[in-house]
């Protein structure tokens, strides 16, 4: 089976949630992964830091980068991007994960998160993209993989949370865009989003709190699921909008009580899916 043995993720948000499951999956192939994050010290009420993640990572097998990086800011990625060709030699697999979210109507929206949503989401994955790609197109097998949800016009995805869904489905027109455009220079570019939500610091925070985590998923399906993507050929498979169970279906997967946070609960659908 293909694995990413010797592969350098340069991977955002990875301090916790999603970006750390998989960084964690990679870590146990041996990967290199550069933590690119905010987080330097402890949050008080978001778990983990640059260096608790890279702590991780190393006792699962891989090699870590600690780079405290928010990707709104140019200097910062490229620093990022310098440090780890630097420590690692290259750059192989990009995920675009850090987000940021509020789910209020248009009124209740200030305009600092406003910017701060397409700051992180959109702008924050193009300048992510950008920066790797002179470092992805010298690799054997180059990825890109955005945590971001399949592109979808119906309103009532709109309706309730404008602001974030526009800045949301950026990262996915990325995607789109960007598959196109490297298609024949060999760059893979893929979304991944979850079928059910994920126990995450913002499904905690945001989203229902501890009622909506006992119906959440562990974010290791979604792990998995990148894991998947990231050992394909690049030439082979860029241009999708993979859901996490469906991929992990076709792999033979059928069983995905293991992923549960509690036996036997009933996950909550995700957004952004047909019904």
């Amino acid at each position: 089976m293909p694995d990413l043995r010797g592969k350098t993720l340069f991977i955002t948000g990875a301090s916790r949630g999603i970006g750390l499951a998989i960084a964690l999956r990679a870590a146990r192939d041996g990967a290199n992964i550069a933590v690119a994050a905010k987080t330097a010290e402890p949050h008080p009420r978001l778990p983990g830091t640059v260096f608790t993640a890279c702590a991780e990572i190393e006792k699962a097998g891989g090699r870590a980068l600690p780079c405290v990086t928010d990707i709104r800011f140019e200097d910062q990625v490229a620093a990022a991007v310098a440090q780890t060709v630097q420590t690692f030699g290259g750059i192989d697999v990009l995920v675009n994960n850090a987000s940021a979210i509020q789910l209020t109507g248009t009124p209740e929206t200030p305009m600092k998160r406003f910017d701060l949503m397409h700051q992180v989401n959109t702008r924050g994955t193009y300048l992510c993209a950008q920066s790797c790609l002179p470092h992805l197109l010298k690799s054997s097998n180059p990825h890109i993989l955005n945590i971001s949800p399949p592109l979808s016009l119906e309103p009532r995805w709109f309706a309730p949370h404008v602001a974030y869904s526009i800045a949301k489905y950026g990262m996915s027109l990325c995607v789109l865009g960007m598959a196109a455009e490297f298609r024949e220079r060999g760059v893979a570019v893929n979304a991944l989003w979850p079928r059910t939500i994920i126990a995450t610091a913002a499904i905690q925070n945001l989203l229902g709190g501890d009622e909506a985590i006992r119906r959440a998923r562990k974010p290791d399906i979604m792990g998995d699921a990148a894991h998947v993507i990231l050992t394909k050929e690049s030439r082979d498979f860029t241009g999708h909008f993979v859901i996490d169970e469906d991929l992990l279906r076709t792999e033979g997967v059928t069983d995905f009580s293991r992923y549960l946070m509690v036996p036997g609960a009933e996950p909550l659908p995700d957004f952004f899916l047909p019904s």
